[in-house]
């Protein structure tokens, strides 16, 4: 029987279309914007004003683009949305 190459074989940044590129390169940029600010956001915050444990924060920030986004909507409170929404 003939092997078959794997069909999700990794390909290499230099086989990417410029598209598939910018579109990758856009991506990264938001995801450690959006991370770059809750860590500087948690890090500036008293505990006092953190629900839960500053760490536990600091770890899931650290996921994708779900874990600063659920900072910023579960988190504590931010300029323009009253506590507990």
């Amino acid at each position: 029987m003939a092997s078959h190459p794997d069909r999700r074989a990794r390909r290499s940044w230099r086989d990417l279309s410029p598209a598939h590129k910018a579109a990758l390169t856009l991506a990264a940029a938001v995801q450690f914007g959006l991370a770059g600010a809750a860590w500087l956001d948690l890090a500036r915050r008293p505990a006092s004003q953190v629900p839960g444990p500053k760490w536990r924060w600091a770890l899931l920030i650290a996921v994708n683009f779900a874990g600063p986004i659920a900072y910023f909507r579960w988190g504590p409170p931010h300029k323009g949305r009253a506590a507990g929404q």
